[in-house]
């Protein structure tokens, strides 16, 4: 059941439009989160579900309540900020029941619903301290407990763990997916960090320049991209540029270098004779080898010219007639400057015409 229905909203701040037609739900008790680069309109349409902006055009409901032109503080709705916001001169607990006491909570509630959340945000024995006190994660805590001890429909995320450093940010990250299964409260996510996104989401809706570009799970968005910037902005893609040259119903031939390669359509509709286009191969599905080759549909000769150790994987950058190549690699270890064969199977690229914009092009 949808608890929140967005419609056809549009933002516009002049002559520029920040958010176009943007339609999605986010089920009850579901954790999505909007994910885009800067500018993408992401924190815009956050702050139209909060209230903080009016949209130019289109629906916010919630529970099935028009939200346009309702005041914030009308909305059954709590925000967790970038700068968390904690009151400086209020205790833990003082800034957890801030909101009960503004809504008229008798104390002896208040006292027990932000015991409650102490111990859900695992700061028991904190409520005495001041926000000054606590580390970045431990304010964090704070701020999410604060932002549930109401019991809203629904809260929003800005970007809440940017300010973190990296180990911290995925203990926070275990930590939300923890406490938004425990309150089963549905969280709506804002951030341009992909790891952060795919980690925590049930799905995730991608921005590019105030539009969707894709709605769906992370292994959705992964392993089956729609766009050339979906492949490229969840994690990291290989690009080699080819030229359509026959197309049938069920199969499509293309030019590389020179060389033609047909394979599976693989949903590439879009395409006719004679398109530029882009494929696009995650490096993971990449293959290196010394010569002893494994049959790939694509295949062609380079030098290793940077080698990077990452545990697991070792990660190559291959230079080839293609273009510079990423391969991570398992069991196989080659040096700088030696000279591999790099390939592929067709069932591991993606095809999308050569005008789609990529993350870096729109940054």
């Amino acid at each position: 059941m949808s608890l929140l229905t967005v419609e056809n909203l549009t933002k516009e701040f002049g002559d520029v439009t920040a958010v176009q037609d943007v339609s999605f739900d986010v089920s009850d008790g579901e954790f999505v989160s909007i994910l885009g680069p800067s500018g993408s309109g992401k924190s815009t349409i956050l702050r139209m579900i909060a209230g903080f902006e009016t949209p130019t055009d289109g629906s916010i409901r919630l529970s099935a309540t028009e939200l346009v032109g309702v005041p914030p503080f009308e909305r059954d709705i709590n925000m967790v900020f970038q700068n968390l916001a904690l009151f400086p001169h209020l205790t833990v607990a003082e800034n957890i029941g801030y909101g009960l006491k503004q809504a008229g909570v008798k104390k002896s509630e208040r006292v027990e619903r932000i015991q409650k959340m102490l111990q859900m945000v695992h700061l028991d024995g904190y409520g005495s301290r001041s926000p000054d006190e606590l580390s970045g994660g431990e304010q964090q805590r704070v701020a999410l407990a604060r932002a549930l001890v109401n019991e809203p429909e629904l809260v929003l995320f800005d970007e809440p763990l940017s300010s973190l450093d990296r180990k911290l940010r995925q203990h926070m990250q275990t930590e939300l997916q923890r406490i938004q299964s425990e309150t089963g409260t549905t969280f709506l996510y804002v951030t341009h960090d992909q790891e952060v996104a795919l980690s925590v989401s049930d799905r995730l809706i991608v921005l590019n320049e105030g539009e969707i570009e894709q709605i769906g799970s992370a292994e959705d968005l992964y392993e089956t991209p729609e766009s050339a910037f979906v492949a490229d902005f969840i994690g990291d893609v290989n690009q080699v540029p080819a030229v359509v040259t026959e197309t049938t119903e069920t199969e499509l031939t293309v030019e590389v270098e020179s060389e033609p390669i047909s394979f599976a359509r693989n949903g590439a509709s879009f395409v006719s004779s004679g398109e530029n286009v882009r494929i696009c191969v995650r490096p993971h599905k990449v293959t290196v080898s010394d010569g002893d080759t494994e049959g790939h549909l694509l295949e062609t000769k380079g030098t290793v010219r940077e080698r990077s150790y990452q545990g697991s994987d070792i990660v190559y950058v291959i230079e080839t007639p293609w273009g510079r190549l990423t391969a991570n690699v398992r069991g196989q270890t080659f040096a700088v400057d030696d000279d591999v064969i790099v390939g592929w199977n067709a069932d591991d690229m993606h095809v999308f015409p050569a005008e789609q914009p990529s993350p870096q092009e729109v940054a």
